[in-house]
């Protein structure tokens, strides 16, 4: 059994759904109308309209979260969709506690994994604009020694994943391989602790996925290579630099990037493991070894007001933003930034970013000029029900981002 199979889209594999699977399903619901680039070519943001500014419909969404719940085997699930300055609409389905059938709170902290790469990049490209640093400078210069052949590995390709870097996690020490491997890590390997060198160690360990430049591969080590860059150049923290340069000035005071802490505040739904003997609560695992990769704890609401700042100019001057929306094509329609996601739909491009950790998944999306987005958190458990979870989530974000147009009339853009 592989972790592919016995952890379905949680864990190690949630981390590839934010660059595939979601994305490109996205599209196929909802059927695109332009091609997409040759598949490694670089492509200047869209200038096609944001999604239409008709309103989804309440009790539709509603039931596309509650389906996340019913059809797609999740434990609980949580949702808020906001448009311009205001929340529109919120939504909870399913119990955060399988042991006291406690209700979803909409106001509940999650694990937003990989979503913490958004606001890495975010601090990034602050300092590329400061001029602090340039896209092109390379690791070796801004980490001497730290990885072999950094020379030829440039800031950029960490941000867009072209630095053919091996992904740690893809390490035989991560792997889940059978219910025995996923109980040892239950009981003694979520409580590792990782510093930021011993992971890009475990990756440069392997040889070179590619040539730098050559190839795309998500790796999360890119982003932890990103965070040291951060901590070098600043002499802080890479968690106290997003804390002062994005969380303060927006408000966001729920938002987190714990080192190793274990705990995820409350209110909160729980995550879960389904094994043969039963549910196993995974909620408590060290941060640690998600570091400036996915180590996030934030809410819908907070993470909303993030995406609307990012995309809406708030956080970036025009240029840098730009450089975060050009995108290296993934598949067709779906293309990668400098720590966002692009998706292709006929309501416009898309952009945001998805995340995974064991018993949490996440997903941020909204429209390129920050008008529109959804923020959504749930926590999947049932790994036969893979292909429905996916379904559902589609049907929620597609009915938030691209809602039908208003009867009698074209849709305005937004």
């Amino acid at each position: 059994m592989t972790v592919h199979q016995f952890l379905s889209s949680t864990g190690r594999t949630g981390l590839r759904l934010a660059t595939g699977v979601l994305a490109g399903a996205l599209l196929a619901a909802t059927a695109p109308t332009a091609g997409a680039a040759a598949a490694g070519a670089a492509t200047a943001p869209g200038t096609a309209p944001g999604p239409t500014a008709a309103r989804a419909d309440g009790a539709a969404l509603q039931q596309a979260l509650a389906d996340i719940v019913a059809a797609g085997g999740s434990t609980a699930a949580l949702a808020e969709v906001r448009e311009g300055a205001r929340t529109t609409w919120r939504g909870t389905a399913g119990t955060a506690d399988l042991a006291t059938r406690a209700p979803v709170r909409a106001d509940g902290y999650f694990r937003i994994g990989s979503i913490t790469k958004t606001f890495v990049a975010t601090v990034v490209l602050q300092l590329a604009g400061e001029g602090r640093l340039r896209l092109d400078d390379t690791v070796e210069h801004l980490l001497p020694g730290t990885v072999p052949g950094g020379s030829g590995i440039t800031l950029r390709q960490l941000l867009n994943h072209t630095s053919g870097i091996p992904d740690y996690t893809d390490d035989p020490q991560f792997e889940l391989e059978n219910e025995a491997d996923v109980l040892r890590w239950v009981d003694t390997g979520r409580w590792a602790t990782y510093r930021p060198r011993q992971l890009v160690d475990i990756a440069t360990a392997h040889p070179a996925l590619f040539p730098p430049g050559s190839g795309w591969s998500y790796s999360n080590t890119n982003y932890v290579l990103a965070g040291m860059v951060v901590e070098r150049l600043t002499g802080r923290s890479w968690e106290e630099e997003v804390r002062r340069r994005i969380l303060l000035p927006l408000g966001l005071t729920r938002t987190s990037f714990p080192r190793s802490s274990p705990f995820v505040p409350e209110p909160h739904a729980h995550g879960y493991f389904s094994l043969s003997t039963g549910p196993v609560d995974v909620t408590l695992q060290s941060a640690s070894g998600g570091s400036a990769a996915g180590s996030g704890i934030s809410t819908t609401a907070e993470l909303d007001r993030f995406l609307a700042a990012l995309l809406g100019g708030r956080l970036l001057r025009p240029a840098e933003l730009a450089e975060m929306q050009r995108t290296v094509e993934v598949r067709p329609g779906v293309g990668y930034g400098l720590g966002l996601q692009r998706m292709d739909s006929p309501c416009g491009p898309l952009f945001g970013h998805t995340g995974s950790v064991e018993g949490f998944q996440a997903a941020l999306v909204g429209s390129q000029d920050g008008g529109r987005q959804i923020a959504l958190s749930y926590n999947p458990f049932d790994r036969a029900k893979g292909a429905e979870q996916q379904r559902a989530v589609l049907g929620l974000l597609v009915k938030s981002l691209c809602p039908p147009a208003p009867a009698g009339g074209a849709a305005q853009a937004g």
